[in-house]
Protein backbone atom coordinates (compact mmCIF):
# COMPACT_ATOMS: atom_id res chain seq x y z
CA UNK A 1 0.00 0.00 0.00
CA UNK A 2 1.36 3.30 -1.13
CA UNK A 3 2.22 6.05 1.61
CA UNK A 4 -0.12 8.58 2.21
CA UNK A 5 1.10 11.76 0.39
CA UNK A 6 -1.65 14.33 0.77
CA UNK A 7 -4.54 15.91 2.92
CA UNK A 8 -6.72 13.90 0.28
CA UNK A 9 -5.94 10.35 1.71
CA UNK A 10 -7.14 11.52 5.03
CA UNK A 11 -10.31 11.08 3.80
CA UNK A 12 -10.22 7.42 2.83
CA UNK A 13 -7.81 6.38 5.21
CA UNK A 14 -10.25 3.43 7.07
CA UNK A 15 -11.33 2.47 3.70
CA UNK A 16 -8.21 2.12 2.70
CA UNK A 17 -7.34 0.03 6.00
CA UNK A 18 -10.53 -2.45 5.19
CA UNK A 19 -8.95 -3.16 2.07
CA UNK A 20 -5.73 -4.11 3.65
CA UNK A 21 -7.69 -6.09 6.07
CA UNK A 22 -9.01 -7.78 3.09
CA UNK A 23 -6.14 -7.94 0.80
CA UNK A 24 -4.50 -10.09 4.23
CA UNK A 25 -7.10 -12.33 4.53
CA UNK A 26 -7.31 -13.40 1.85
CA UNK A 27 -3.95 -13.84 1.96
CA UNK A 28 -4.07 -16.03 5.22
CA UNK A 29 -4.13 -19.42 6.06
CA UNK A 30 -7.12 -19.69 7.57
CA UNK A 31 -8.74 -19.06 3.96
CA UNK A 32 -7.12 -22.46 2.09
CA UNK A 33 -10.38 -24.68 3.74
CA UNK A 34 -13.01 -22.60 2.28
CA UNK A 35 -15.45 -23.23 -0.30
CA UNK A 36 -15.54 -20.65 -2.76
CA UNK A 37 -19.44 -20.05 -2.02
CA UNK A 38 -18.18 -18.50 1.74
CA UNK A 39 -15.35 -16.37 0.04
CA UNK A 40 -17.96 -14.92 -2.09
CA UNK A 41 -20.20 -14.10 0.93
CA UNK A 42 -17.54 -12.88 2.87
CA UNK A 43 -16.06 -10.42 0.11
CA UNK A 44 -19.64 -9.28 -0.73
CA UNK A 45 -20.18 -8.00 3.26
CA UNK A 46 -16.94 -6.52 3.22
CA UNK A 47 -17.39 -5.07 -0.16
CA UNK A 48 -20.20 -3.37 0.85
CA UNK A 49 -18.52 -1.70 4.07
CA UNK A 50 -15.55 -0.75 1.94
CA UNK A 51 -17.83 1.00 -0.90
CA UNK A 52 -19.73 2.57 2.34
CA UNK A 53 -16.64 3.67 4.13
CA UNK A 54 -15.28 5.06 0.15
CA UNK A 55 -18.29 6.91 -0.21
CA UNK A 56 -18.62 8.41 3.17
CA UNK A 57 -14.86 9.65 2.21
CA UNK A 58 -15.94 11.15 -0.76
CA UNK A 59 -18.92 13.11 0.80
CA UNK A 60 -16.46 14.34 3.83
CA UNK A 61 -13.74 15.49 1.14
CA UNK A 62 -16.75 18.26 -0.60
CA UNK A 63 -17.59 18.95 2.82
CA UNK A 64 -14.24 20.46 4.14
CA UNK A 65 -13.81 21.62 0.41
CA UNK A 66 -16.83 23.28 0.44
CA UNK A 67 -16.40 26.91 -0.08
CA UNK A 68 -18.22 29.66 2.43
CA UNK A 69 -19.94 32.64 0.37
CA UNK A 70 -23.60 34.33 0.21
CA UNK A 71 -26.26 31.85 -0.66
CA UNK A 72 -29.67 33.57 -2.60
CA UNK A 73 -32.40 31.63 -2.56
CA UNK A 74 -35.49 32.09 -5.57
CA UNK A 75 -37.12 34.20 -2.56
CA UNK A 76 -34.23 37.16 -3.23
CA UNK A 77 -34.03 36.77 0.76
CA UNK A 78 -31.07 37.41 2.72
CA UNK A 79 -29.39 34.14 4.01
CA UNK A 80 -26.52 35.63 6.59
CA UNK A 81 -27.01 32.68 9.11
CA UNK A 82 -24.41 29.73 8.37
CA UNK A 83 -24.87 26.70 10.34
CA UNK A 84 -23.32 23.36 9.40
CA UNK A 85 -25.63 20.59 9.47
CA UNK A 86 -25.61 16.76 9.12
CA UNK A 87 -28.02 14.19 7.69
CA UNK A 88 -28.36 10.58 7.02
CA UNK A 89 -28.12 9.18 3.57
CA UNK A 90 -29.58 5.39 3.21
CA UNK A 91 -27.23 4.43 -0.14
CA UNK A 92 -27.56 0.65 -1.44
CA UNK A 93 -23.89 0.21 0.50
CA UNK A 94 -25.13 1.29 4.01
CA UNK A 95 -26.20 4.57 5.75
CA UNK A 96 -23.87 7.22 5.40
CA UNK A 97 -23.47 10.82 7.13
CA UNK A 98 -23.59 14.11 4.93
CA UNK A 99 -22.40 17.12 6.61
CA UNK A 100 -22.82 20.65 4.63
CA UNK A 101 -23.02 24.33 5.70
CA UNK A 102 -26.74 25.38 5.65
CA UNK A 103 -27.81 28.87 5.09
CA UNK A 104 -30.66 30.50 6.84
CA UNK A 105 -32.22 33.69 8.62
CA UNK A 106 -34.97 34.42 10.61
CA UNK A 107 -38.21 32.90 9.26
CA UNK A 108 -37.09 31.79 6.14
CA UNK A 109 -36.34 28.34 5.00
CA UNK A 110 -32.84 27.53 4.94
CA UNK A 111 -30.97 26.31 1.71
CA UNK A 112 -28.22 23.87 1.79
CA UNK A 113 -25.85 24.00 -1.79
CA UNK A 114 -24.26 20.88 -1.24
CA UNK A 115 -27.13 18.66 -1.00
CA UNK A 116 -28.00 20.53 -4.80
CA UNK A 117 -24.17 20.02 -6.11
CA UNK A 118 -24.98 16.18 -5.41
CA UNK A 119 -28.91 15.71 -5.99
CA UNK A 120 -29.32 14.52 -2.95
CA UNK A 121 -32.89 13.22 -2.47
CA UNK A 122 -35.20 14.80 0.42
CA UNK A 123 -35.95 11.52 1.90
CA UNK A 124 -33.29 9.07 3.78
CA UNK A 125 -32.92 7.14 0.38
CA UNK A 126 -30.99 7.71 -1.99
CA UNK A 127 -31.58 7.60 -5.28
CA UNK A 128 -29.50 4.02 -6.12
CA UNK A 129 -31.68 2.35 -2.57
CA UNK A 130 -34.27 4.21 -5.46
CA UNK A 131 -33.78 2.43 -8.15
CA UNK A 132 -33.31 -0.96 -6.99
CA UNK A 133 -36.75 -0.88 -5.12
CA UNK A 134 -38.32 1.26 -8.62
CA UNK A 135 -37.09 -2.08 -10.20
CA UNK A 136 -37.29 -5.20 -8.44
CA UNK A 137 -41.14 -3.29 -7.05
CA UNK A 138 -42.04 -3.58 -11.41
CA UNK A 139 -41.24 -7.14 -10.95
CA UNK A 140 -41.86 -8.52 -7.71
CA UNK A 141 -44.70 -7.96 -4.58
CA UNK A 142 -43.81 -5.03 -2.08
CA UNK A 143 -43.29 -7.76 0.21
CA UNK A 144 -41.12 -9.59 -1.89
CA UNK A 145 -39.08 -6.34 -2.67
CA UNK A 146 -38.60 -5.75 0.79
CA UNK A 147 -36.66 -9.00 1.28
CA UNK A 148 -35.00 -8.73 -2.37
CA UNK A 149 -33.66 -5.65 -0.95
CA UNK A 150 -32.44 -6.27 2.45
CA UNK A 151 -30.65 -9.74 0.64
CA UNK A 152 -29.14 -7.62 -1.84
CA UNK A 153 -27.58 -4.27 -0.84
CA UNK A 154 -26.78 -2.86 2.78
CA UNK A 155 -29.68 -1.04 2.84
CA UNK A 156 -32.88 -1.86 5.16
CA UNK A 157 -36.26 -0.64 3.60
CA UNK A 158 -40.11 -1.03 5.56
CA UNK A 159 -42.74 -2.29 3.52
CA UNK A 160 -44.74 1.06 3.27
CA UNK A 161 -41.39 3.19 1.83
CA UNK A 162 -41.62 0.62 -0.59
CA UNK A 163 -44.73 1.63 -2.04
CA UNK A 164 -44.08 5.26 -0.86
CA UNK A 165 -40.74 5.16 -3.26
CA UNK A 166 -41.85 3.51 -5.96
CA UNK A 167 -44.63 6.17 -6.17
CA UNK A 168 -42.29 8.36 -6.22
CA UNK A 169 -40.21 7.03 -8.69
CA UNK A 170 -42.78 6.99 -11.34
CA UNK A 171 -44.10 10.53 -10.91
CA UNK A 172 -42.28 11.98 -13.81
CA UNK A 173 -44.37 9.43 -16.43
CA UNK A 174 -46.45 11.59 -18.27
CA UNK A 175 -43.57 14.54 -18.36
CA UNK A 176 -41.05 12.12 -19.79
CA UNK A 177 -43.31 11.11 -22.32
CA UNK A 178 -44.37 14.41 -23.09
CA UNK A 179 -40.82 15.94 -23.59
CA UNK A 180 -40.25 13.06 -25.70
CA UNK A 181 -42.96 14.07 -28.04
CA UNK A 182 -40.96 17.43 -29.37
CA UNK A 183 -37.99 15.01 -29.88
CA UNK A 184 -37.08 14.08 -33.76
CA UNK A 185 -37.63 10.19 -33.76
CA UNK A 186 -33.96 8.92 -35.47
CA UNK A 187 -34.92 5.11 -35.30
CA UNK A 188 -36.12 3.41 -37.77
CA UNK A 189 -39.90 2.77 -38.36
CA UNK A 190 -42.04 0.55 -40.10
CA UNK A 191 -44.25 1.46 -42.91
CA UNK A 192 -47.86 0.79 -41.05
CA UNK A 193 -48.49 2.88 -37.24
CA UNK A 194 -50.29 0.34 -35.41
CA UNK A 195 -52.93 1.55 -32.44
CA UNK A 196 -54.35 -0.78 -30.16
CA UNK A 197 -56.16 -0.47 -26.85
CA UNK A 198 -57.84 -3.21 -24.41
CA UNK A 199 -59.62 -3.14 -20.95
CA UNK A 200 -58.24 -4.98 -17.78
CA UNK A 201 -59.64 -5.27 -14.46
CA UNK A 202 -57.23 -5.21 -11.33
CA UNK A 203 -58.67 -6.18 -7.86
CA UNK A 204 -58.86 -2.94 -5.65
CA UNK A 205 -59.74 -1.84 -1.86
CA UNK A 206 -62.97 -0.69 -1.59
CA UNK A 207 -61.90 2.72 -0.78
CA UNK A 208 -60.52 2.89 -4.55
CA UNK A 209 -62.72 1.51 -6.73
CA UNK A 210 -65.04 3.83 -9.31
CA UNK A 211 -68.19 5.15 -7.89
CA UNK A 212 -70.49 2.72 -9.02
CA UNK A 213 -68.49 -0.39 -8.19
CA UNK A 214 -68.24 1.06 -4.72
CA UNK A 215 -71.66 1.00 -4.35
CA UNK A 216 -72.28 -2.30 -5.53
CA UNK A 217 -69.73 -3.57 -3.72
CA UNK A 218 -70.97 -1.98 -0.43
CA UNK A 219 -74.57 -3.18 -1.29
CA UNK A 220 -74.23 -6.42 -2.23
CA UNK A 221 -74.66 -9.31 0.04
CA UNK A 222 -72.91 -12.86 -0.35
CA UNK A 223 -74.75 -15.91 -0.10
CA UNK A 224 -71.85 -17.46 1.51
CA UNK A 225 -68.94 -16.06 3.72
CA UNK A 226 -66.30 -17.84 2.05
CA UNK A 227 -66.24 -18.05 -1.01
CA UNK A 228 -68.30 -16.74 -3.95
CA UNK A 229 -71.19 -18.83 -5.49
CA UNK A 230 -72.30 -19.01 -9.24
CA UNK A 231 -74.00 -15.80 -10.31
CA UNK A 232 -72.53 -13.51 -8.04
CA UNK A 233 -69.98 -10.84 -8.70
CA UNK A 234 -66.84 -9.37 -6.39
CA UNK A 235 -67.38 -5.90 -7.62
CA UNK A 236 -63.89 -5.42 -6.63
CA UNK A 237 -62.11 -4.64 -9.68
CA UNK A 238 -61.62 -1.15 -11.42
CA UNK A 239 -60.50 -1.33 -14.90
CA UNK A 240 -57.45 0.12 -16.11
CA UNK A 241 -57.40 1.36 -19.91
CA UNK A 242 -54.14 -0.26 -21.96
CA UNK A 243 -52.55 1.40 -24.59
CA UNK A 244 -50.18 -0.36 -27.28
CA UNK A 245 -48.43 1.74 -30.32
CA UNK A 246 -45.83 0.13 -32.47
CA UNK A 247 -44.94 0.34 -36.18
CA UNK A 248 -44.92 -3.02 -37.96
CA UNK A 249 -43.78 -3.58 -41.88
CA UNK A 250 -46.54 -4.81 -44.55
CA UNK A 251 -47.44 -8.59 -44.31
CA UNK A 252 -49.11 -9.58 -47.69
CA UNK A 253 -51.26 -12.68 -47.29
CA UNK A 254 -54.14 -14.44 -48.86
CA UNK A 255 -57.15 -15.85 -46.89
CA UNK A 256 -55.99 -19.53 -47.47
CA UNK A 257 -52.64 -18.90 -45.88
CA UNK A 258 -54.76 -17.49 -43.19
CA UNK A 259 -56.80 -20.61 -42.45
CA UNK A 260 -53.56 -22.91 -43.10
CA UNK A 261 -51.59 -21.75 -40.28
CA UNK A 262 -49.28 -24.73 -40.41
CA UNK A 263 -47.97 -24.55 -43.96
CA UNK A 264 -47.87 -20.61 -44.17
CA UNK A 265 -45.67 -20.39 -41.02
CA UNK A 266 -43.42 -22.61 -43.04
CA UNK A 267 -42.79 -20.39 -45.34
CA UNK A 268 -43.49 -16.89 -44.76
CA UNK A 269 -41.09 -15.26 -42.32
CA UNK A 270 -43.12 -12.51 -40.04
CA UNK A 271 -42.20 -9.12 -39.86
CA UNK A 272 -42.01 -7.84 -36.10
CA UNK A 273 -42.98 -5.04 -34.53
CA UNK A 274 -40.47 -2.28 -34.12
CA UNK A 275 -39.90 0.40 -31.40
CA UNK A 276 -43.66 -0.81 -29.52
CA UNK A 277 -44.43 1.02 -26.32
CA UNK A 278 -47.29 -0.32 -24.24
CA UNK A 279 -48.54 0.96 -21.12
CA UNK A 280 -51.91 1.43 -18.70
CA UNK A 281 -53.57 3.59 -16.28
CA UNK A 282 -56.53 2.98 -13.72
CA UNK A 283 -56.94 6.78 -13.05
CA UNK A 284 -56.93 8.09 -15.98
CA UNK A 285 -59.89 7.54 -18.13
CA UNK A 286 -60.56 5.70 -21.63
CA UNK A 287 -60.52 8.72 -23.56
CA UNK A 288 -57.51 10.53 -22.08
CA UNK A 289 -55.27 6.72 -22.62
CA UNK A 290 -56.47 6.69 -26.13
CA UNK A 291 -55.79 10.09 -26.79
CA UNK A 292 -51.98 10.04 -25.59
CA UNK A 293 -52.24 6.75 -28.17
CA UNK A 294 -52.71 8.72 -30.90
CA UNK A 295 -50.40 11.47 -29.78
CA UNK A 296 -47.60 8.52 -29.71
CA UNK A 297 -48.60 7.34 -33.02
CA UNK A 298 -48.39 10.74 -34.68
CA UNK A 299 -45.33 10.69 -32.63
CA UNK A 300 -44.05 8.34 -35.27
CA UNK A 301 -45.23 9.98 -38.75
CA UNK A 302 -46.05 13.65 -37.47
CA UNK A 303 -46.83 14.10 -41.44
CA UNK A 304 -48.83 11.02 -41.60
CA UNK A 305 -47.51 9.76 -44.45
CA UNK A 306 -47.42 5.81 -43.28
CA UNK A 307 -50.25 4.01 -43.22
CA UNK A 308 -52.47 4.10 -39.93
CA UNK A 309 -54.43 1.05 -38.32
CA UNK A 310 -56.63 0.47 -35.04
CA UNK A 311 -56.56 -3.08 -33.84
CA UNK A 312 -60.05 -3.24 -31.86
CA UNK A 313 -62.19 -6.26 -30.46
CA UNK A 314 -65.72 -4.91 -30.78
CA UNK A 315 -66.12 -2.67 -27.91
CA UNK A 316 -68.26 0.33 -28.77
CA UNK A 317 -66.52 2.70 -26.64
CA UNK A 318 -63.26 2.40 -28.19
CA UNK A 319 -64.66 2.97 -31.33
CA UNK A 320 -66.19 5.87 -30.78
CA UNK A 321 -63.29 7.14 -28.98
CA UNK A 322 -60.69 5.91 -31.73
CA UNK A 323 -63.03 7.66 -34.45
CA UNK A 324 -63.37 11.09 -32.46
CA UNK A 325 -59.50 11.31 -32.46
CA UNK A 326 -59.29 10.43 -35.90
CA UNK A 327 -61.56 13.13 -37.09
CA UNK A 328 -59.54 15.41 -34.30
CA UNK A 329 -56.72 14.90 -36.12
CA UNK A 330 -57.75 14.87 -39.60
CA UNK A 331 -56.18 11.13 -39.64
CA UNK A 332 -57.17 8.65 -41.97
CA UNK A 333 -57.27 5.19 -39.66
CA UNK A 334 -58.26 1.98 -40.94
CA UNK A 335 -60.02 0.47 -38.17
CA UNK A 336 -59.90 -3.64 -38.03
CA UNK A 337 -61.32 -5.82 -35.78
CA UNK A 338 -59.74 -8.53 -34.31
CA UNK A 339 -59.69 -11.80 -36.36
CA UNK A 340 -59.16 -13.81 -32.90
CA UNK A 341 -62.49 -12.38 -31.72
CA UNK A 342 -64.49 -13.15 -34.58
CA UNK A 343 -63.04 -17.03 -34.68
CA UNK A 344 -64.52 -17.24 -31.09
CA UNK A 345 -67.55 -16.39 -32.04
CA UNK A 346 -67.86 -18.81 -35.61
CA UNK A 347 -66.78 -21.73 -32.40
CA UNK A 348 -70.17 -20.73 -30.65
CA UNK A 349 -72.09 -21.12 -33.20
CA UNK A 350 -70.36 -24.13 -34.75
CA UNK A 351 -71.64 -26.23 -31.81
CA UNK A 352 -74.77 -25.41 -32.48
CA UNK A 353 -74.88 -27.22 -35.58
CA UNK A 354 -72.25 -30.00 -34.92
CA UNK A 355 -70.65 -31.69 -31.28
CA UNK A 356 -68.25 -29.35 -29.78
CA UNK A 357 -65.66 -32.42 -30.56
CA UNK A 358 -66.19 -33.26 -33.83
CA UNK A 359 -63.78 -32.61 -36.91
CA UNK A 360 -67.24 -31.37 -38.74
CA UNK A 361 -67.49 -28.07 -36.70
CA UNK A 362 -63.74 -27.56 -37.34
CA UNK A 363 -64.77 -27.75 -41.03
CA UNK A 364 -67.58 -25.35 -40.81
CA UNK A 365 -65.52 -22.99 -38.79
CA UNK A 366 -62.57 -23.38 -41.49
CA UNK A 367 -65.25 -22.71 -44.41
CA UNK A 368 -67.26 -19.36 -42.93
CA UNK A 369 -63.26 -18.03 -42.00
CA UNK A 370 -62.48 -18.44 -45.41
CA UNK A 371 -65.30 -16.59 -46.62
CA UNK A 372 -64.92 -13.66 -43.69
CA UNK A 373 -61.86 -13.47 -44.84
CA UNK A 374 -62.34 -12.97 -48.53
CA UNK A 375 -64.87 -9.60 -47.28
CA UNK A 376 -67.83 -12.18 -46.98
CA UNK A 377 -68.77 -11.75 -43.57
CA UNK A 378 -72.80 -10.33 -44.44
CA UNK A 379 -73.04 -13.67 -46.90
CA UNK A 380 -72.07 -15.73 -43.30
CA UNK A 381 -74.29 -14.21 -41.67
CA UNK A 382 -77.05 -14.84 -43.42
CA UNK A 383 -76.36 -18.33 -44.57
CA UNK A 384 -75.80 -19.44 -40.63
CA UNK A 385 -79.29 -17.79 -40.15
CA UNK A 386 -80.83 -19.51 -42.82
CA UNK A 387 -79.45 -22.77 -41.48
CA UNK A 388 -80.39 -22.36 -38.06
CA UNK A 389 -84.12 -21.73 -39.46
CA UNK A 390 -84.21 -24.69 -42.02
CA UNK A 391 -83.28 -27.12 -39.11
CA UNK A 392 -85.95 -25.66 -36.95
CA UNK A 393 -84.10 -24.47 -33.86
CA UNK A 394 -85.84 -23.21 -30.86
CA UNK A 395 -84.67 -19.48 -29.85
CA UNK A 396 -82.78 -20.44 -26.92
CA UNK A 397 -80.52 -23.62 -28.93
CA UNK A 398 -79.58 -20.83 -32.14
CA UNK A 399 -78.96 -18.24 -29.65
CA UNK A 400 -75.07 -18.19 -30.10
CA UNK A 401 -75.99 -18.46 -33.86
CA UNK A 402 -77.89 -15.07 -33.59
CA UNK A 403 -75.24 -13.45 -31.68
CA UNK A 404 -72.37 -14.41 -34.42
CA UNK A 405 -74.81 -13.50 -37.11
CA UNK A 406 -75.73 -10.20 -35.12
CA UNK A 407 -71.73 -9.00 -34.35
CA UNK A 408 -70.86 -9.88 -37.89
CA UNK A 409 -73.71 -7.60 -39.07
CA UNK A 410 -72.96 -4.95 -36.63
CA UNK A 411 -68.99 -4.86 -37.56
CA UNK A 412 -69.38 -4.81 -40.84
CA UNK A 413 -67.28 -1.92 -41.49
CA UNK A 414 -63.92 -3.36 -39.65
CA UNK A 415 -64.53 -6.22 -41.62
CA UNK A 416 -63.21 -6.17 -45.01
CA UNK A 417 -59.86 -8.49 -44.23
CA UNK A 418 -59.49 -8.82 -48.12
CA UNK A 419 -58.67 -5.26 -48.55
CA UNK A 420 -56.45 -5.47 -45.37
CA UNK A 421 -54.61 -8.62 -46.27
CA UNK A 422 -53.56 -6.88 -49.65
CA UNK A 423 -52.74 -3.49 -48.29
CA UNK A 424 -50.38 -6.24 -45.49
CA UNK A 425 -52.00 -5.10 -42.23
CA UNK A 426 -52.17 -6.92 -39.46
CA UNK A 427 -55.76 -8.31 -38.46
CA UNK A 428 -55.11 -9.79 -34.62
CA UNK A 429 -54.67 -7.99 -31.59
CA UNK A 430 -52.17 -10.59 -29.82
CA UNK A 431 -49.71 -7.55 -29.30
CA UNK A 432 -52.50 -6.09 -26.80
CA UNK A 433 -53.93 -8.89 -25.40
CA UNK A 434 -50.10 -10.05 -24.68
CA UNK A 435 -49.36 -6.67 -22.95
CA UNK A 436 -52.76 -7.22 -20.99
CA UNK A 437 -51.42 -10.57 -19.77
CA UNK A 438 -47.73 -9.45 -19.01
CA UNK A 439 -47.99 -6.38 -18.07
CA UNK A 440 -51.16 -6.38 -15.50
CA UNK A 441 -52.61 -9.96 -15.14
CA UNK A 442 -48.71 -11.28 -14.14
CA UNK A 443 -48.05 -8.52 -11.84
CA UNK A 444 -51.19 -7.36 -10.38
CA UNK A 445 -53.40 -10.51 -10.38
CA UNK A 446 -51.57 -12.23 -7.61
CA UNK A 447 -53.69 -14.13 -5.30
CA UNK A 448 -55.43 -12.35 -2.52
CA UNK A 449 -54.01 -8.64 -3.37
CA UNK A 450 -55.95 -5.72 -3.42
CA UNK A 451 -54.19 -2.56 -4.85
CA UNK A 452 -54.45 0.45 -3.60
CA UNK A 453 -54.76 2.96 -6.10
CA UNK A 454 -51.70 4.96 -5.60
CA UNK A 455 -49.80 1.47 -5.08
CA UNK A 456 -51.01 0.00 -8.59
CA UNK A 457 -50.57 3.18 -11.13
CA UNK A 458 -47.11 3.07 -9.61
CA UNK A 459 -46.61 -0.43 -10.46
CA UNK A 460 -48.22 0.00 -14.02
CA UNK A 461 -45.87 2.70 -14.77
CA UNK A 462 -42.97 1.06 -13.60
CA UNK A 463 -43.79 -1.64 -15.48
CA UNK A 464 -44.67 -0.26 -18.44
CA UNK A 465 -41.13 1.11 -19.35
CA UNK A 466 -39.65 -1.91 -18.61
CA UNK A 467 -41.73 -3.56 -21.33
CA UNK A 468 -40.73 -0.61 -23.91
CA UNK A 469 -37.65 -0.56 -23.03
CA UNK A 470 -37.24 3.31 -21.68
CA UNK A 471 -36.63 2.27 -18.30
CA UNK A 472 -33.04 3.69 -18.28
CA UNK A 473 -34.08 7.11 -20.63
CA UNK A 474 -36.54 7.33 -18.09
CA UNK A 475 -34.31 7.56 -14.90
CA UNK A 476 -31.92 9.53 -16.28
CA UNK A 477 -34.83 11.94 -16.59
CA UNK A 478 -36.52 11.38 -13.63
CA UNK A 479 -33.19 12.60 -11.77
CA UNK A 480 -32.91 15.92 -13.70
CA UNK A 481 -36.44 16.44 -12.60
CA UNK A 482 -35.67 15.29 -9.33
CA UNK A 483 -32.77 17.98 -9.04
CA UNK A 484 -34.89 20.69 -10.79
CA UNK A 485 -37.48 20.45 -8.21
CA UNK A 486 -35.84 19.50 -5.49
CA UNK A 487 -33.05 21.90 -5.84
CA UNK A 488 -32.83 24.41 -8.71
CA UNK A 489 -35.77 26.21 -7.89
CA UNK A 490 -34.84 27.05 -4.74
CA UNK A 491 -31.80 29.15 -5.59
CA UNK A 492 -31.89 32.48 -7.20
CA UNK A 493 -31.25 32.07 -11.22
CA UNK A 494 -31.74 28.21 -10.33
CA UNK A 495 -27.63 28.54 -9.35
CA UNK A 496 -26.77 26.86 -6.31
CA UNK A 497 -23.59 28.44 -4.44
CA UNK A 498 -20.93 26.68 -5.33
CA UNK A 499 -21.75 26.77 -9.51
CA UNK A 500 -22.16 30.54 -8.54
CA UNK A 501 -18.75 30.65 -6.99
CA UNK A 502 -16.78 28.87 -9.92
CA UNK A 503 -18.30 30.96 -12.16
CA UNK A 504 -17.24 33.68 -10.59
CA UNK A 505 -13.89 33.36 -9.70
CA UNK A 506 -13.08 30.30 -12.44
CA UNK A 507 -10.11 29.25 -10.69
CA UNK A 508 -12.15 27.37 -8.04
CA UNK A 509 -11.99 23.45 -9.09
CA UNK A 510 -13.92 21.14 -7.42
CA UNK A 511 -14.46 17.74 -7.31
CA UNK A 512 -16.89 16.07 -9.87
CA UNK A 513 -20.19 15.51 -9.14
CA UNK A 514 -21.19 11.39 -8.32
CA UNK A 515 -22.07 9.70 -11.37
CA UNK A 516 -25.69 8.53 -11.93
CA UNK A 517 -26.03 4.74 -11.09
CA UNK A 518 -27.02 3.02 -14.05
Amino acid sequence: MRASTSNEDMFFVEARELFEEIVDWLGSDSVFGLEHGELESKLLENGYELLRRLLQGYFDRRSDDEIEGECSGSDEAKRTHKKRFRRKLTTIFGTVIASRIGYGGRKISSLNPLDAELNLPVEQYSHGVRQRVAQEVARSGFGETVEIISKTTAAKVGKRQVEELAHKSACDFEEFYRQRETQPQTQDRGEIVVISVDGKGVIMRTEDLRIQTKKRALTSSKKLNKRITKGEKRNSKRMATVACVYTINPFVRTPEQIVNTEESEQKIKRPKPIGKRVWASLVQQPQQVISEAFDEALQRDPNQQKHFCALVDGNKTQLSLLKKFARKHNLKLTIVLDIIHVIEYLWKAAFVFHEDTSKEAEDWVSKRLLLILEGKSSLVAAGMRRSATKLKFNPLRRKPVDTCARYLLNNAPYLKYDRYLKAGLPIATGIIEGACRHLIKDRMDITGARWSLKGAEAVLRLRSLYISGDWYEYWRFHLKQEHKRNHLVLYKDGIPLMKRLIQAHCSISSPPPLPIPI
